[in-house]
């Protein structure tokens, strides 16, 4: 299967990431397919600079992001920021 992750670069607690397409089986700062963009954690706001159109093609092709890049893709727009379950506040009764 093909993720959308992260592969870090920069130095020694100065992480730098970019944003790629890579086989699952693949080590983390390895062989990749594409690079889709940057994200820099260590400026306030963090500096992130993707290809939208590139990163949209590639999940249409059924690349997964993983729940980092998901979180960032839905801060930049690109998809759509999964809503969390609507509490009922109903609680269950627990037989004594």
């Amino acid at each position: 299967m093909v993720k959308i992750r992260l592969t870090r670069l920069g130095d020694k607690k100065a992480p730098f990431y970019r944003i790629i397409v890579a086989d699952e089986r693949a080590p983390r700062d390895g062989r990749f397919v594409d690079i889709l963009g940057t994200y820099n954690p260590l400026v306030d706001p963090a500096d992130i600079q993707i290809d939208a159109e590139k990163t949209k093609k590639w999940i249409a092709n059924g690349a997964q992001p993983t729940d980092t890049v998901k979180a960032i893709l839905a801060k930049e727009g690109i998809i759509e920021a999964k809503k969390a379950p609507a509490k009922t506040g109903h609680k269950k009764k627990t037989e004594e």
